[in-house]
């Protein structure tokens, strides 16, 4: 199989996964022209499309812009809204007395003393005052208090003076990429996928369809979802359960109106935590996605569908929630033989921050760099295998850091995540060193990091994290220099929010006409588009 030379892809499976893999393998393979490699997608009419976080990272510029979609066709065609960050309500304490308490996971790079010298250490001091630390490196918390857009009209496609992503309906980002997809030379067959045949030594020689008898390919990815029809049934691939570690199980999700037209749009997602889970709160041009992540382990259905309806109010009235089970965890092996899952059937860890898409997109862009066209399938897939198993452990340490340091003591959800024996060991690690210093870069060196030092920093210190610095202080000798680069952040914060246009008001204008900077069909990252992964 080592030296068997792949020209065709058969991805067996539509919705985001499917779709976003196709519409990026034709790009990068050149499905067009008559040398490049032919992908055929397969997906049935009658499954519908998961589609609970409604929300990206940064990444997704980068991933859009390599396939060379123009920024205004994606938002209209996936009504999507900008998102900066994640806004985090009540999950250090329980609420009391009305009062709630909030911090931000911002998507901008902190600021940095002469561009290398990190702030945090300074703010551990005191020398920000009272502001929470993303406040006190990066402008986007009194941008984002303030309603307002990431970007202008006129900045470049997939840039503007600060990081974004963007929130979006998952039907419609599907099927705009479908039609990209399509568009890039992409096969595309309406069908149900029966069986998957192997050969003798256990790789897929077809799969049998209802609708198209054999179908044959030299890579078969897998995007069937949680069924895993390729990688599970028929492959073999064990499911890593992680539940023990990240606990929610069970999603009530609501498309919830505005109001009015007019209605301002939040520029985060808003995620607040309760008794047994916590809520997203997603804002779309015409609606809200609203739903209640939790743990069945810690409520029932009956009492998660009365918090979800208390948290949205009047407006829950006369809708109905859709429930969805999670499988949280992942794939022994991403790919085996000539077979490679991408999205649900290769995992999921819940969307807390939106990591689903995270790991689509790096998925294609690996196939895509790493691809065997002429050979060293076994190579390629070990290599592949080994990258995304340091992907899923590292975001299950990230996601698990929300959950752990919470002083939540109302349900035994939170007591439970508190609980050192429900912390994979390289976590405890992490916070064992963070006691006496804060997270740094050498911390993460790996390419296959989904999240950064800075990210971690945002998520420990909103959390109410202790670091000690006072054994190591003189290692900290700039003190009047980040004084000063703390004042310059507040003044430069209020320039931003003057500056930056209202959310729903730039909105409407790139909906109606589109941003005014075109950027060149397929362009990439000039610093190489891999590298937006880890942000």
């Amino acid at each position: 199989m080592s030296d068997q030379r792949i020209d065709d892809i058969l991805i067996v499976g539509g919705g985001t996964a499917g779709w976003i893999t196709a519409a990026f393998l034709a790009r990068k393979l050149q499905a067009h022209k008559p040398d490049g490699v032919k992908i055929t997608l397969i997906e049935s009419p009658e499954i519908g499309i998961i589609g609970v976080g409604e929300g990206t990272f940064p990444s997704i510029q980068d991933t859009m812009r390599a396939i060379g979609v123009d920024e205004a066709r994606f938002m209209r065609g996936a009504d999507a809204t900008f998102k900066q960050g994640i806004k985090f309500v009540d999950w250090t304490t329980a609420p009391k007395g009305g009062r709630h308490s909030h911090y931000y996971h911002p998507f901008n790079n902190p600021r940095q003393m002469n561009g290398v010298i990190d702030l945090a250490p300074y703010w551990l001091m005191g020398l920000a005052g009272n502001a929470p630390l993303s406040d006190a490196v990066t402008l986007q918390d009194k941008v984002c208090d303030a309603g307002k857009a990431p970007k202008r009209i006129d900045d470049p496609q997939y840039g503007g003076p600060l990081s974004y992503a963007y929130h979006f309906d998952a039907s419609k980002l599907a099927g705009l990429m479908r039609e990209v997809a399509v568009e890039l030379g992409v096969k595309h067959l309406l069908g149900n996928v029966e069986t998957a045949n192997l050969d003798e030594r256990g790789a897929i020689a077809s799969v049998t369809t209802r609708e198209h008898g054999d179908l044959t390919a030299g890579l078969y990815i897998d995007c069937t979802g949680f069924a895993g029809a390729l990688i599970g049934k028929a492959l073999g691939s064990a499911w890593q359960d992680k539940g023990d570690v990240l606990f929610v199980d069970r999603a009530l999700a609501m498309q919830v109106p505005y109001d009015r037209p007019d209605a301002p749009l939040a520029c985060t997602t808003i995620s607040t935590a309760h008794e047994a889970g916590w809520t997203w709160d997603i804002g779309l041009p015409t609606r809200r996605g609203i739903g209640y992540v939790y743990s069945s382990r810690h409520t029932d259905d009956e009492r998660a569908e009365r918090v979800l309806r208390d948290y949205i109010g009047p407006a829950a009235k006369d809708l109905t929630p859709r429930q969805l089970k999670l499988r949280i965890g992942h794939r022994e092996k991403h790919w085996i033989k000539n077979c490679v899952a991408v999205g649900l059937s290769g995992g999921f860890l819940e969307p807390l921050e939106s990591t689903g898409i995270v790991l689509i997109e790096a998925a294609a862009w690996m196939i895509a760099k790493l691809f065997p066209r002429a050979g060293g399938m076994e190579a390629t897939a070990k290599l592949f295998n080994a990258a995304m198993d340091d992907r899923y452990r590292r975001i299950i340490d990230f996601l698990k850091l929300h959950y752990c340091l919470s002083k939540r003591t109302d349900n035994a959800f939170w007591t439970d995540n508190a609980d050192p024996t429900t912390m994979p060991e390289s976590l405890k690690e992490l916070l064992e060193m963070w006691r006496h210093r804060p997270p740094g870069a050498f911390d993460f060196p790996n390419l296959h990091e989904s999240f950064k030092w800075f990210n971690y920093q945002y998520i420990l210190y909103g959390m109410g994290f202790r670091t000690d610095l006072g054994p190591n202080a003189a290692a900290y000798p700039h003190g009047e220099l980040a004084k000063r680069e703390f004042q310059h952040v507040q003044m430069a914060s209020q320039r931003a929010v003057a500056a930056m246009p209202d959310h729903r008001a730039l909105l409407n204008e790139v909906y109606a006409s589109g941003f005014r900077s075109r950027a060149p069909e397929g362009q990439e990252l000039a610093s190489g588009s891999i590298e937006g992964l880890r942000r």
